[in-house]
């Protein structure tokens, strides 16, 4: 296919927590970049990655998951989300197979219908659900919006998700790539490291500590013989309660933490890695705007 013929272009995976985005554009991508974690509002940043083959290049935008904020944190991920509405050339809203429509999935819908983007609905989790309640789901959403084509995937089980990709390319605008053919990601490998610190957390702690959790890292460097990569890092808390949560007994929880964090980070940066880990106290941290910017929650950053 000539350079003429390609389509690439920006897609927006928007939604509400915990339905699965990041789980669906890890697997379109083929790859792990995006954290998952069974808890809600796992994802805080606009996190951008480049599926490319022969007919050109989609760049995904997954964003936080759409929610009432009830903070200076919550504000910025809903800011992030509906924001990047306006950089893309097509939306995928992903939702859960259910016969009902929730008032979270009323209000994005509502705001849908003031772009003039194509909007693919993306219904997720099929398989948990039986074909005659699969149509009911698809007709209820019919009734609140327009959508250029409905698909219904699961993303853990990889089914049908071809269909995204054919469904999208439909609808994007000829152009060249935008990037390289080897480039998955943008984000900073800082960055990547701080997200599977985190996400190591979230999976290990109860939502209440886990929703109040930063990381910052400290130092990485890698050492002059480039076997060995030196990580530091301070896990974040809003509380002095949790900080002995994080900590465990005698140290295992953090403990645990590290050893499922260093392991991860080992493959990502293809070194062994010696991490070290701490865990300070901010109280509040969500609810001030200038440590929810110096934690890396910034709008400028994206925008």
């Amino acid at each position: 296919m000539t350079k003429e013929n390609n389509k690439s272009g920006f897609v927006a995976l928007i939604g509400r927590s915990n339905v699965g985005k990041s789980t669906l554009m890890n697997h379109l991508i083929g790859q792990k970049i995006a954290i998952t974690s069974r808890k809600p509002q796992t994802t805080r940043n606009r996190i951008q990655t480049v599926y490319t083959c022969e007919r050109g290049q989609i760049i995904f935008l997954d964003t936080p998951g759409i929610h009432k904020a009830k903070n200076k944190l919550g504000e910025y991920m809903l800011y992030v989300a509906k924001h990047a509405l306006k950089e893309v050339d097509a939306v995928l809203w992903l939702v859960e197979s259910n016969t009902y429509v929730s008032a979270g999935e009323q209000h994005i819908a509502a705001m849908l219908k003031r772009t003039k983007l194509p909007i693919l609905l993306v219904i997720n989790k099929v398989d948990r659900i039986k074909k005659k309640d699969l149509l009911v789901c698809m007709e209820k959403y019919r009734k609140i919006g327009h959508f250029d084509e409905i698909i219904p995937v699961s993303a853990k089980l990889e089914l049908n998700l071809d269909n995204i990709i054919d469904g999208l390319f439909r609808y994007l605008p000829y152009g060249s790539k935008f990037y390289d053919e080897n480039t998955v990601t943008n984000q900073p490998i800082r960055q990547m490291v701080a997200e599977i610190i985190r996400e190591k957390a979230l999976r290990s702690l109860g939502e209440e500590v886990s929703y109040g959790i930063a990381i910052m890292i400290e130092k990485m460097k890698k050492r002059l013989d480039g076997k060995l990569t030196d990580i530091e890092a301070t896990l974040i808390c809003d509380r002095n309660s949790h900080k002995g949560m994080i900590i465990g007994k005698q140290g295992g929880m953090l403990k645990k933490i590290g050893s499922e964090a260093r392991e991860e980070i080992e493959k990502l940066l293809e070194s062994k890695v010696n991490l070290k880990l701490w865990v300070k106290v901010r109280k509040n941290w969500r609810n001030s705007d200038f440590l929810v910017k110096d934690y890396g929650y910034d709008k400028k950053k994206w925008f």
